[in-house]
């Protein structure tokens, strides 16, 4: 197939978005399809941003007052127009909602292309963590609108389909998220890592990775910390990644380390090295960095819903706490920095939990999907027999 994919974050960003679809056209152009990336130009990249599984098409953005690592995209449903015209693909996929996604549906359906979409953000529930609860309705709108004008809406979880569907979202189907278990292994661990750190050997070390901004519940986060912290003072923490609220968490948390962003394979070292992963967010689709975290032989807690939800049965391969429950978070969190039988014990289980879930049983599903689409556009007539 001839796929355009178009997303407002991309790598080398890091976040759960941009490296799913960052895994999604590597190995789509590994497996013989022509892909090509529509995403917001950076100033950081070359103007030929070619890989040799994908082409990269820079478009024209804006960066986020206060958060200059994400460029949303500006309308372009006329260069887009153009493009498709002189090279027609066979599906568009839209994996952001904002102008340019959104721009990229009507061209599209403009031209009569099958065009797909994903929801991986819930965008609607981030009004109310930045001031503009009031506009909660007008966003679920808006994201309603542009998802039911494409063919399919794949969502990370089929608890999340079923919500959307209750919301009046159509079409839905299921991309989960794979985990790259080679990469992301307990045999990574550090000892000079976490001798850089101040942890002894048996000092258990709590580790964090995502965008550092309102939305990802820090306060809760940082109460478990004290917490753990205030029951084995020995403990380490360590805070990976970068966002707008950076610099106050490293005045509100000084026993921290703050690494900031780090290459993907450092980050598969960093998590391997520490112990414990506490997941507090509540506005998440699925959860990337816990699943990761499980490959990585992590003793985790979290709230029962998302990757939780599907990958932790509480205390078996984790500890999962009811989302309406944050002082249950906190227990949780203070047993596994108290308890190093129970840590080693869900430390083992979490990895084997989540072995089966590669990228390669993922993306075969979305392949298949696609495939699927695009047939169906083109009519019965043209079915394959796999697909009739």
């Amino acid at each position: 197939m001839k796929l355009a994919l178009i997303t407002e974050t991309f790598p080398p960003e890091i976040n759960g978005v941009a490296m799913t679809f960052g895994v999604l056209a590597r190995e789509l152009g590994r497996r013989g399809h022509h892909v090509t990336i529509y995403r917001p130009r950076r100033r950081d990249l070359p103007p030929a941003d070619d890989h040799p599984e994908y082409r990269v098409v820079p478009m024209s953005g804006l960066p986020i007052p206060g958060y200059p690592l994400l460029r949303p995209g500006f309308p372009a449903g006329n260069t887009l127009r153009r493009r498709w015209l002189a090279d027609r693909p066979d599906l568009v996929h839209v994996a952001t909602e904002g102008p340019l996604g959104a721009s990229a549906v009507t061209a599209a359906r403009a031209l009569g292309l099958p065009v797909t979409s994903s929801f991986h953000t819930n965008f609607h529930a981030y009004t109310r963590h930045y001031g503009f609860g009031a506009f909660h309705k007008l966003t679920l709108g808006w994201l309603r609108h542009v998802h039911n004008r494409t063919r399919r809406t794949f969502a990370p979880t089929p608890e999340l389909c079923a919500e959307l569907a209750q919301l009046g979202f159509r079409d839905l189907t299921v991309l989960s998220r794979g985990v790259d278990t080679t990469q992301f292994r307990p045999a990574r661990r550090s000892p000079a890592l976490r001798q850089f750190w101040g942890a002894a050997p048996d000092d258990p070390v709590v580790i964090h990775a995502g965008r550092m901004a309102a939305e990802k519940n820090y306060p809760l986060l940082l109460r478990a910390y004290a917490a753990m912290r205030a029951a084995v003072p020995r403990i380490r923490f360590v805070l990976v990644g970068d966002g707008p609220l950076r610099l106050a968490l490293q005045r509100q948390f000084p026993a921290g380390i703050f690494p900031g962003f780090i290459a993907r394979d450092d980050l598969a070292r960093h998590y391997a090295s520490a112990d414990i992963y506490i997941h507090a967010s509540l506005t998440e689709t699925f959860g990337n960095v816990l699943t990761e975290a499980m490959a990585s032989g992590l003793a985790v807690a979290g709230f029962h819903y998302a990757a939780a939800l599907q990958f932790v049965r509480d205390g078996v391969t984790g500890l999962s706490v009811p989302c309406d429950q944050p002082d249950a978070l906190v227990a949780a969190s203070v047993s596994l920095s108290t308890d190093a039988a129970l840590r080693t014990r869900l430390r083992v289980a979490a990895r084997a939990r989540v072995e089966p879930q590669s990228w390669e049983t993922v993306i075969t599903r979305f392949e298949q999907d696609l495939a699927t689409v695009v047939a169906e556009a083109r009519g019965p007539a043209q079915l394959t027999p796999a697909l009739a």
